[in-house]
């Protein structure tokens, strides 16, 4: 998405059911942004059982710095 002519990225953590359980907007699409959206939800929600996601490469690094398992479905 645009804010002000500059691109942001919209970040979702959904359960199973489609609600929407956090959102965060960033201007980098890195592993240091899909932290701070995990931990945030992580805090409020507890450990998700898998986790379902694009095919970005951070959460895969994200898992292994949180040593998590890989416990993840990619898809688009």
């Amino acid at each position: 998405m645009k804010i002000n002519g500059i691109t942001h990225y919209h970040w979702r953590a959904i359960d199973h059911e489609g609600e929407v359980l956090e959102s965060y907007v960033s201007k980098k699409r890195d592993r240091k942004s899909a932290l701070k959206l995990l931990r945030k939800t992580m805090k409020r929600h507890g450990r998700p059982h898998i986790f379902v996601t694009d095919k970005l490469r951070s959460f895969g690094a994200l898992l292994k710095d949180l040593e998590l398992p890989d416990d993840r479905e990619t898809g688009r």
